[in-house]
Parts: C-alpha cells; sequence; structure tokens
C-alpha cells in the first residue's frame, strides 16, 4: 500500500489528479476549503492505491507526494 501526502494549502481544486487515478483513490473536499479558496483534494480511498503515481505526474502544482 502506498502512502499519499497532500500540501493541501496549496491545491487549486483543479481535479485532475482525480481524473488520473485509476483505482478512484482521490476526490475533491467537499467539507473542506483552503487558505486559497478551494475544495483540496483528499484521499477518500487510500487502501485501494496501487502507488502509479499518476496523480502526482498529473498535477500542476505538485502537491501530491506517492510513497511506495
Amino acid at each position: 500500500m502506498a502512502k499519499l501526502t497532500f500540501k493541501t494549502d496549496k491545491c487549486k481544486g483543479c481535479g485532475l489528479c482525480v481524473d488520473a487515478c485509476p483505482k478512484q483513490v482521490l476526490a475533491l473536499a467537499k467539507d473542506k476549503i483552503n487558505k486559497k479558496g478551494h475544495n483540496p483534494v483528499e484521499a477518500v480511498n487510500e487502501d485501494a492505491c496501487i502507488g502509479c503515481a499518476f496523480c502526482a505526474t498529473m498535477c500542476p502544482d505538485c502537491i501530491i507526494k506517492v510513497e511506495r
């Protein structure tokens, strides 16, 4: 199982990482807003993560870290 870390204060909520995840591990938070006023990404099913790092590759702001 991989470990995901997010710099949520820098997330602009674009959703590219959510779309890139083949296992639907990520989602934009519906009940949180970061300092920039966006709904940041969060792991909703981290146990399903296969560590492919597609999410981190797609993130234009490099806010996702995947540790295998």
